[in-house]
């Protein structure tokens, strides 16, 4: 074979190279904005799951706007700010929970005492959701994340009217293994929060996901909720996560909300 052939072969393989890399990046450029849309409408989907509206037949936008008041929390005082937001990005309409608690404006760091869902910085400011029906407020939805095994865990969790009782939790992003700890996306399992009760008839945070399957005659039955089998490092992240943002991130929402600020 001679030189030009091999010249001209190698030629022609970077041509193609150049080419695909040129076909694949248009791709991405071209498709990330509706990965970006599907991304959103899940997470919309996920809070109007959480708050059991449902969707069929109807625009999931239309029956978020009409069901769904979203507010802005500063996390330490549990008092509502939407009114006088320091900063635009705050604005339910821009708010990204992983950009917040990577902005030192809005967010700090957590010492690792402090720290039992694993996620090092937490958001000074945090969008809830609260499930309205002719002026009523029926149930709260808050967004919760947390360490599993593999990923950070993003979802909501819902909780009645009296902050007590949880009606739901839903994941919506996540990098758990299929059939093992991607079971947290499971309907049955998930299905098993409903009714649960957060806190104790002293106000203690009660919940916990424990080993194994719960007594129903157990006095602590109405506090928990069956772990994942052959999923003890995602269960025990699904445990903490709930603990830590009903127990301690959202107490002062909760106590807050609990004299009657409604």
């Amino acid at each position: 074979m001679s030189n030009d052939s091999i010249k001209k072969t190698l030629f022609i393989t970077l041509g193609i190279c150049l080419v695909c890399s040129l076909l694949v990046s248009s791709a991405a450029v071209f498709l990330k904005p509706f990965q970006i849309r599907n991304r959103e409408m899940d997470r919309i989907q996920n809070i109007l799951t959480a708050g059991d509206l449902t969707t069929e037949g109807r625009d999931i936008k239309t029956v978020f706007h009409d069901n769904i008041r979203a507010d802005v929390i500063h996390l330490p005082s549990g008092i509502s700010v939407l009114d006088s937001l320091p900063d635009a990005s705050l604005h339910p309409d821009h708010y990204d929970i992983k950009s917040v608690m990577n902005d030192s404006r809005f967010s700090h760091k957590l010492p690792g005492e402090a720290d039992p869902a694993n996620i090092h910085r937490i958001p000074d400011y945090a969008v809830i959701y609260t499930v309205i029906d002719s002026g009523e407020t029926l149930r709260y939805i808050l967004p919760v994340y947390g360490k599993g095994l593999w990923s950070t865990m993003y979802g909501f969790v819902a909780l009645d009217r009296n902050l007590k009782t949880i009606l739901g939790l839903t994941f919506y992003e996540h990098g758990e293994t299929p059939g093992l700890g991607g079971e947290i996306d499971n309907p049955g399992w998930k299905a098993l929060w409903r009714g649960k009760q957060a806190f104790d008839a002293e106000g203690n945070l009660a919940i916990e996901v424990i080993k194994g399957k719960v007594d129903p005659y157990s006095a602590r039955a109405a506090y928990q909720v069956d772990g994942l089998s052959g999923s003890t490092l995602t269960t025990r992240g699904v445990n903490h996560m709930i603990r830590y943002w009903i127990g301690d991130v959202y107490r002062p929402f909760i106590d807050h909300m609990k004299k009657g600020n409604h």
